[in-house]
């Protein structure tokens, strides 16, 4: 009898240990944009070979709709309402200031090089100051070069763009809009076409991918300009008391599946989409496109001159030593970046 007792325990515990190993951890992740927008298919794509790299121990429940709207999303994580997710640092003002030097005028034309060297910007200068503190940062990206998308006419200039009403997404560019003496209104990406349709707004500043992404079929006119108007901080994040819970192997597949894995991941998503978009939006809707000529791009430089300046000195009081020589080194990285 006591021999069945010491097997009938034996079986128990390889059993229970048998359900350890094969116990797995999900997710919730969830996305403030349509299943169909490189945001969401890019966090899928993660998502997926974050299944595959743990042979199955993780994997993400994707919720059908978020539970916040886009600016709530970082507190959202960082509270546990969703495990993964991403947010504009953009979208709540004033509260992330470092993180604007990924957001400046004329970085590049490739959301691959600018997400790329954003990453590595990041991870030397910002992570260790802990602007994002409160959430385990998954990654860092931008979207492509920002344009000036507008319906009725085109934009050809400074003065043009000052007798127009537009949508904004926050940064930057809303600083830079105020001192352009622009009438911009900061509103999360979703309202776009609300705004647009019923004529509350004249255009929209956004990268080529959000015509199609969010159906802009009154847009006609496209302004752009050499390496961008402008660019948008993104920040892939994840709860960290569901980061800290998990073995130190699980731990090391979400590193592994950091960091420049996720900007790469999110910067060729987002080329391959513009590219595609701003070929629909021509073909489709006949969008006529211009480029901004030298006194529009001047205009727009010298003001941002200034604010180059004003960023310095902020990003100076939150910790960031020398940010002008980081602002230097950022772009130099861009031009590295296959």
């Amino acid at each position: 009898m006591k021999a069945l007792s010491l097997a009938a325990t034996a079986m128990g515990v390889a059993l229970l240990m048998a359900g350890a190993a094969n116990a797995q951890t999900v997710f919730t992740a969830s996305s403030w944009v349509p299943p169909s927008h490189t945001l969401s298919t890019s966090q899928k794509d993660w998502c997926d070979l974050l299944e595959k790299e743990s042979a199955g121990r993780m994997k993400c429940n994707i919720l059908p709709k978020a539970p916040t709207a886009a600016p709530g999303t970082f507190d959202a994580v960082r509270d546990g309402l969703v495990d993964i997710s991403f947010t504009v640092d953009g979208y709540t003002p004033g509260r992330f200031i470092n993180t604007q030097v990924a957001e400046f005028p004329f970085l590049g034309n490739s959301a691959v090089a600018t997400s790329v060297a954003y990453q590595r910007i990041y991870s030397k200068h910002f992570a260790p100051l802990g602007e994002h503190r409160g959430v385990k940062v998954l990654g860092v990206f931008t979207h492509g070069p920002g344009i000036i998308f507008s319906r009725t006419k085109p934009v050809t200039s400074a003065a043009d763009a000052a007798s127009m009403k537009f949508r904004i997404g926050g940064g930057n560019i809303n600083e830079l809009s105020k001192a352009m003496g622009w009438n911009t209104t900061l509103k999360p990406a979703p309202e776009a076409f609300e705004l647009l349709s019923t004529g509350v707004m004249d255009g929209t500043f956004f990268p080529d991918e959000s015509v199609a992404a969010f159906k802009l079929s009154m847009i006609r006119h496209a302004t752009t300009f050499p390496g961008g108007l402008y660019n948008t901080s993104f920040v892939f994040m994840m709860n960290p008391a569901k980061y800290n819970a998990l073995s130190a192997q699980d731990k090391a597949v979400i590193d592994k599946l950091s960091g420049e894995r996720v900007a790469r991941l999110y910067g060729e998503g987002w080329d391959r989409v513009d590219a595609a978009s701003r070929e629909g939006a021509q073909k489709a809707q006949g969008v006529q496109r211009i480029q901004a000529d030298k006194a529009f791009v001047k205009a727009v430089a010298d003001k941002q001159d200034y604010l180059e300046t004003r960023w310095a000195a902020q990003a100076q009081v939150k910790g960031l030593q020398n940010p002008k020589a980081v602002l230097a080194e950022f772009r130099a990285e861009i031009a590295k970046v296959k």
